[in-house]
C-alpha cells in the first residue's frame, strides 16, 4: 500500500515538474519571439531603376577598362605559347585559329556571357555568389542562423522545387549530411583561392609583358632596369585604385577601346594582304585534324590555347561593377568580333611567315603604325591586370560576408553604383605579392618567357593555366546545382551543359597538367595560402556560432531575476551585440554576474549576413521587446548582404535607436490597453524565492554540463559560486537597492516610454562587445592546435575588430573578455 502511495506521489511530482516545465517553455517562447511578424510588417516594395541607354553604352564603354584587359591582350602572346619549337605545317596554324575560335565562342561568349554570367545574385558575380544562391534554395550554410523572417525580405528572391522531381532530391540529397555541405563550401572556396592567386601573378605578368617589349628593339638594355620599370608602374597602378572603379575605368577604358579598334583593323588588313583562305578554320573540321597531325603535342599545345581565354573568370567576378547587360554589349558587338579578327590576321600572317612564330603579333603590324601600337599594347597590357584587381576585390568581400575571410576595410568608391569598392587592406598585399613575382625574375631569358605569359620555360608561370581551369572546372560544377536547384532546368538540358563544359575544360586541364611538374610552383602555392586562411577562419567561426548557441543563457534565469535583474540600473542605453538572432548571449550573463549595475535599457543587438547582395534601408533592422515592459530589454537584428558596407557617416547607433523608437511608437498604438499588466501580472504571480532559486539552479547546472563537455572556458570560472554573487531580492546587501529600484520603476511606468527612451540616449550609450578568444582543446591533434593557436590567433589579431568595422566610437565601447575551447 505505502509503495502505491509513494509510486503515486512520484508520478505526481513528475507530472507537476513537467506542467511546470511546459509553462515555463511557453513563457519562454512568448516573451523571445521570432522575428516574423516585425518581418512582414517591414516587407516593402523594392526596385532598382532602370538604365537608359546612353548610360548602358557609357557602363559598356567603361567596362572595357575594367573587365577585359586581361582578355583582350590575349593575341600578344597565344601564338608564341602555342607553337614554341616552332611551326612545321601551315595548316597547323589553320587548326589551331579553329581551336581558338571554338574557344572563344563555347567559353566566353556562350557559356559565360549568355549563360555563367546570368547566375548572379542581382549583380554580383563570382563563385561565392552562386553558392548565395544555393544557399537560399537549399540548406547548406554551416551557420544555420537564418530565420523565416529572412525570407519575406525583398531582395530573397527565391523558387521552390516540386515535391518528387530531380531538383527535389538533389536538395535533399545535399541537405542530408554536413559532410557534403563542407565538401560544397570547399569547392566554393577552392575556386575563390585559385581567383586570388590570379590577381597577384596576373598584374605581374602583365606588366612584364609590356615592359619586356622594350627589349625587342633594345635588346642590350639590362634586365635589372626592366624588372625596376615593372616595378614602379605596378606600384603606380595599385596607387591609383582608391580613386575607384569609376574613375580607373573612365582612364582605363579608352586605351582598351583604341587597343581593340587597332587590333581589329590590323587584322583585317592582314587577312586580305596574306591569305584569306584562314577563314576555313570556322569549320569544326581542322580541329579534329589538328589534333590528327600533330597527336600529343598538339594536346599539348592546347595549354597556349588556353591563354586565349584567361580572363574569362574575372569578367564574371566583375560583374558586379557594372550591369550584365552592359557586359553583353561590349562582349558580343565590340570585343568578341575584334578578338577573332586579330587572330585570324595573326594565322594570315603565320601562313606564309611560319618563321615568325616567337614574334607574331608585333610582325604582322605594318610599319607605319609599329611604333604607336606598341605604344598603345604596352598601355594595354597594364591596363590587362585591372580585371584581375577588380575581380579580388569583388570576392574578398563578399567572403568576409560569408564567414570565409578575416574582417578587412572595405570602402564605397561611388555613389551612383553600390557594386563598386575598395579593400585597401588587400590592394597592398597584392601590391607587395606582384612585386615579389616581378623581382624574382633575374635575367633575360627569364623576361622573355614572361612575356610569352607562361607556356615558354619560365616555371615560375606555368601553373596559372591550372588555376585558370580549376575556377572554370568549379563554376561548372556549381553551376550544375543553380540550373537544377534555382533555374529548375530539365536535367537534360543540365547535362548537356556539364557534358559540353567538362569536355572543354578537362581537355584544358588534362594538357596544363603535363606541365606542372615542370614548375608553376607560384600560382599553386598562393592558392594554397589562401585556402588554408579562409578555411581556418571559417571554421573557427562557425564553431565560435556553435558556442554562442550552446552558452546561450535561459530566458526564465533572466526572467527569474526581476525587472531590476538583480543589479542597480543606470540610466542610459546598453547595446549588448551578440551572434544570436534569438535568446540571450553568454557574455550578458558574464557581465551581471561580474559587475553590480547595467544600463536602464538593454538592447540586444545581432548584426547579421544574409546570403543576399542587399538588404534595403527600409527592411535592415527588426525590432522585438524581450519580456514585461517593466524589464526594458529589447532585441534589434541589423541584417546586411554581401554587399552592403558599413560606412562611417551611416549612422549605425542612430538608425537604431530610430527603428527602436518606431517600435515602442507603433506597438503604444496597436497594443491593448493591458497587455503589460497581463505579462506583469502573470509573471508576478509566479515570481517568488522559491521560483527563483530553482531556475538559478537550473541554470548552473545547464552551464556546467556544457564546462563538462569542455565546449568553453570563461575568463572567470562561470560556476555555481560565479552565479551565486547575484544576490537574491531579499537578502539584505540587495534589499535598498531592489525596493529603490521598485519605486523608480512604479515612476516610470507613469512616464511616456518615449521621453525614458529620449532621456537615457541624453545620459549615454554603452557599446557591450564579446572579446572571444579561440583556443584548441587540450590533447587536440597537432595540425589543429597550429590552426587555432597560432594561424587563427595570428589572423584574429591583425584584422578589424568589429568595433572598428561598425564604427564604434572608443570611449563608448565595453568588451566583455571570455575564452572557449575548440
Amino acid at each position: 500500500m505505502s509503495e502505491r502511495v509513494g509510486a503515486s506521489v512520484a508520478e505526481g511530482e513528475n507530472t507537476i515538474e513537467e506542467r511546470h516545465n511546459g509553462a515555463m517553455w511557453e513563457l519562454e517562447q512568448k516573451l523571445d519571439q521570432s522575428m516574423d511578424e516585425e518581418a512582414n510588417k517591414l516587407k516593402i516594395m523594392y526596385r532598382e531603376k532602370g538604365l537608359s541607354m546612353w548610360m548602358l553604352l557609357t557602363l559598356s564603354f567603361q567596362s572595357l577598362g575594367i573587365v577585359y584587359g586581361d582578355l583582350g591582350t590575349s593575341p600578344l602572346y597565344v601564338f608564341y605559347n602555342t607553337f614554341h619549337d616552332g611551326i612545321k605545317d601551315s595548316e597547323d596554324v589553320i587548326g589551331a585559329l579553329s581551336l581558338i575560335i571554338y574557344s572563344l565562342l563555347l567559353i566566353p561568349l556562350i557559356k559565360y556571357v549568355f549563360i555563367v554570367c546570368k547566375a548572379n545574385d542581382n549583380g554580383q558575380g563570382g563563385t561565392l555568389a552562386i553558392y548565395s544562391l544555393l544557399c537560399r534554395h537549399a540548406k547548406v550554410k554551416l551557420i544555420p542562423n537564418q530565420q523565416r523572417s529572412d525570407e519575406d525580405l525583398t531582395t530573397y528572391s527565391r523558387t521552390l522545387v516540386t515535391e518528387g522531381s530531380f531538383a527535389a532530391k538533389t536538395k535533399k540529397w545535399l541537405e542530408s549530411k554536413e559532410s557534403r555541405k563542407r565538401a560544397l563550401l570547399f569547392v566554393v572556396l577552392l575556386g575563390t583561392c585559385m581567383m586570388i592567386g590570379d590577381g597577384i601573378l596576373t598584374p605581374a605578368i602583365s606588366v612584364l609583358s609590356a615592359t619586356g617589349g622594350i627589349k625587342v628593339s633594345s635588346p642590350k638594355m639590362s634586365s635589372d632596369i626592366v624588372v625596376v620599370m615593372s616595378i614602379v608602374i605596378l606600384v603606380g597602378l595599385f596607387s591609383m585604385q582608391h580613386y575607384g572603379t569609376d574613375k580607373v575605368g573612365w582612364l582605363f577604358a579608352p586605351i582598351v577601346f583604341i587597343w581593340f579598334l587597332f587590333i581589329g583593323a590590323t587584322g583585317i588588313y592582314n587577312i586580305f594582304k596574306h591569305d584569306t583562305r584562314v577563314l576555313k578554320a570556322f569549320s569544326p573540321t581542322y580541329v579534329y585534324l589538328y589534333f590528327k597531325r600533330r597527336g600529343r603535342d598538339g594536346w599539348i599545345s592546347l595549354g597556349g590555347i588556353l591563354l586565349s581565354i584567361t580572363g574569362t573568370e574575372a569578367l564574371y567576378a566583375d560583374i558586379a561593377y557594372f550591369p550584365l547587360l552592359a557586359i553583353q554589349l561590349a562582349f558580343t558587338f565590340f570585343v568578341f568580333p575584334c578578338l577573332l579578327l586579330s587572330y585570324c590576321g595573326q594565322a594570315a600572317y603565320l601562313v606564309n611567315h611560319k618563321d615568325h612564330y616567337d614574334d607574331a603579333f608585333y610582325a604582322s603590324i605594318p610599319r607605319s603604325v609599329y611604333w604607336p601600337m606598341f605604344v598603345v599594347a604596352t598601355g594595354a597590357a597594364i591596363v590587362g591586370s585591372q580585371a584581375a584587381i577588380s575581380g579580388t576585390y569583388s570576392i574578398i568581400k563578399q567572403a568576409v560576408s560569408h564567414g570565409c575571410f578575416p574582417r578587412v576595410k572595405i570602402v564605397h568608391t561611388s555613389k551612383k553604383f553600390v557594386g563598386q569598392i575598395y579593400c585597401p587592406d588587400i590592394n597592398w598585399m597584392l601590391m607587395l605579392g606582384c612585386i615579389a613575382v616581378t623581382a624574382s625574375f633575374k635575367n633575360q631569358s627569364q623576361i622573355g618567357n614572361a612575356y610569352g605569359k607562361m607556356y615558354g620555360d619560365s616555371d615560375d608561370m606555368k601553373g596559372l593555366g591550372t588555376a585558370v581551369v580549376l575556377v572554370m572546372l568549379v563554376t561548372t560544377l556549381l553551376m550544375v546545382l543553380t540550373m537544377l536547384l534555382v533555374w529548375r532546368c530539365h536535367w537534360i538540358l543540365v547535362l548537356i551543359f556539364a557534358f559540353l563544359s567538362l569536355v572543354v575544360e578537362l581537355s584544358y586541364f588534362s594538357a596544363v597538367l603535363l606541365k606542372v611538374n615542370q614548375g608553376g610552383w607560384v600560382p599553386l602555392i598562393i592558392a594554397a595560402i589562401s585556402l588554408l586562411v579562409m578555411s581556418v577562419w571559417q571554421y573557427a567561426t562557425v564553431k565560435k556560432y556553435e558556442f554562442e548557441m550552446h552558452s546561450k543563457v535561459s530566458m526564465s534565469w533572466i526572467l527569474g531575476l526581476g525587472p531590476s535583474l538583480g543589479l542597480v540600473r543606470v540610466p542610459g542605453i546598453g547595446l549588448v551585440y551578440t551572434e544570436l538572432a534569438s535568446g540571450v548571449p553568454h557574455i550578458f550573463s558574464h557581465f551581471i554576474t561580474n559587475l553590480p549595475a547595467i544600463n536602464s535599457v538593454v538592447v540586444f543587438v545581432c548584426v547579421k549576413y544574409l546570403p543576399v547582395y542587399t538588404v534595403p534601408e527600409e527592411e535592415r533592422f527588426l525590432v522585438k521587446r524581450i519580456g514585461p515592459k517593466k524589464f526594458r530589454m529589447f532585441r534589434c537584428v541589423a541584417r546586411y548582404g554581401y554587399k552592403d558596407l558599413h560606412r562611417k557617416d551611416d549612422g549605425f547607433e542612430n538608425k537604431l535607436l530610430t527603428n527602436l523608437s518606431s517600435f515602442i511608437r507603433i506597438e503604444t498604438m496597436m497594443e491593448p490597453a493591458l497587455t503589460s499588466s497581463t505579462y506583469s501580472s502573470a509573471f508576478s504571480v509566479n515570481y517568488t524565492q522559491e521560483s527563483r532559486d530553482e531556475l538559478l539552479r537550473n541554470n548552473s547546472n545547464h552551464n556546467n554540463n556544457n564546462n563538462n563537455m569542455d565546449m568553453f572556458s570563461s575568463m572567470v570560472d562561470y560556476t555555481v559560486s560565479t552565479l551565486d554573487t547575484i544576490v537574491p531580492a531579499d537578502s539584505p546587501r540587495n534589499a535598498t537597492s531592489f525596493s529603490q529600484n521598485n519605486t523608480v520603476e512604479e515612476e516610470e511606468e507613469e512616464e511616456d516610454e518615449l521621453e525614458f527612451l529620449k532621456t537615457c540616449k541624453e545620459s549615454g550609450v554603452v557599446h557591450i562587445m564579446g572579446n572571444t578568444v579561440v583556443k584548441a582543446r587540450n590533447g587536440s591533434w597537432l595540425p589543429k592546435r597550429i590552426a587555432i593557436d597560432y594561424v587563427y590567433a595570428f589572423l584574429d589579431k591583425i584584422c578589424r575588430e568589429n568595433s572598428v568595422i561598425l564604427h564604434v566610437p572608443h570611449e563608448t565601447l565595453l568588451n566583455v573578455g571570455q575564452v572557449f575551447y575548440i
